[in-house]
């Protein structure tokens, strides 16, 4: 397929070729073409950019066709906030890109608060005037675009605008991270005002991410990035079946089960569906997925939080000793399980 009737194709679903190079460019950036975040279309632009489309292979042309029609939605989706009260803490859920989630967490105490990756600067600055707050931490989880894409901008601007402070940068030692100011790594510790972060480390997805936990006397929270997600896991990118093991079972799996799990994408209904594919007989697995069935986008991102009790009876992947997963992958060792659930889900 040329990238001429590509374009033409795609152009006749959404209207104009500056609306088609934007979605382009959008979703280009969450992919490993590389465009970088602060491209900007424009008519100025278009020439080149045909010219660069025109290079890629015919197969990441269709790829990205397909998704410009089954995901328009990138442009028209809701962005309700979602808040959760607590006694010392608040945390908004804010809707980014086509299924990111960014954190806006608060110390009710002083009013400071942090941002978990920010991908998205514009909406995060608003969201933070509106609350009331003042923001000058951001906890990255790992260096992939939909995740730290927007840290470059926000440091500049608190760099152009002295009133709004100093920002301190917070993420895996990792080069690939912008603008990172405070490198951290497994047990250091960091303050929201009042609140104490304790940041563990999960390489696997990528070798550097960092899950970010949370604990007052009344409630715990984590932020688990692409680590560990409502009914499901990250791909293993940069790592390896043991480590994602380590991760998920060793370290998150410790947490008290009342932690809420607040994850870094909105993927409920595929794992559930997986899940219930693993383990049909689990029935707070088929309750779920039932939910999730039943809800429009705004209802199953609502299922976020989830809780690592909540993940310990459902999410097949923190199950990898029970008897019923080891089944379904013919494996009879828990790191073997890892292993084989992860190249099936990736195939499902």
């Amino acid at each position: 397929m040329s990238f001429a009737c590509c374009a033409v194709r795609m152009q006749f679903v959404v209207g104009t070729q500056i609306s088609l190079l934007s979605s382009l460019v959008s979703i280009l950036q969450r992919t490993s073409v590389g465009v970088p975040p602060s491209f900007a279309v424009s008519s100025v632009y278009v020439p080149t950019f045909v010219i660069i489309i025109s290079c890629l292979q015919t197969k990441i042309l269709i790829v990205i066709s397909k998704e410009i029609v089954n995901s328009w939605s990138i442009r028209r989706r809701s962005t309700a906030v979602q808040t959760t009260d607590m006694t010392r803490m608040t945390v908004k859920k804010i809707p980014a890109l086509k299924d990111n989630f960014m954190y806006l967490v608060v110390c009710n105490e002083t009013k400071s608060a942090a941002i978990v990756d920010p991908v998205e600067p514009d909406r995060v600055l608003q969201v933070a005037k509106e609350s009331g707050v003042s923001l000058n931490k951001v906890l990255t989880t790992h260096h992939h675009w939909d995740h730290a894409g927007g840290n470059a901008d926000l440091f500049k601007r608190y760099q152009a605008d002295s009133s709004l402070g100093p920002l301190q940068i917070y993420g895996g030692n990792d080069e690939r991270i912008d603008n990172l100011t405070n490198p951290v790594g497994q047990d250091d510790t960091l303050e929201i005002g009042n609140l104490k972060v304790r940041c563990i480390s999960t390489p696997c997805h990528t070798t550097s991410h960092i899950c970010y936990y949370i604990e007052t006397p009344e409630d715990k929270v984590v932020f688990t990035g692409d680590t560990l997600f409502l009914a499901g896991c990250g791909r293993f990118f940069e790592g390896t079946p043991q480590q994602m093991y380590d991760a998920l079972i060793t370290k998150l799996s410790a947490l008290p089960d009342d932690t809420k799990v607040y994850c870094g994408h909105e993927y409920a209904l595929n794992n559930l569906r997986f899940g219930n594919t693993v383990e049909p007989e689990n029935v707070d697995t088929l309750q779920l997925l039932n939910i999730a069935k039943e809800a429009d986008l705004e209802g199953r991102r609502a299922l976020v939080p989830s809780t690592i009790g909540q993940e310990k009876r459902t999410n097949v992947f923190m199950r990898v000793h029970e008897p019923s997963v080891q089944k379904f992958v013919g494996k009879s060792t828990p790191l073997e399980t890892m292993q084989a659930l992860r190249a099936a889900k990736d195939k499902f």
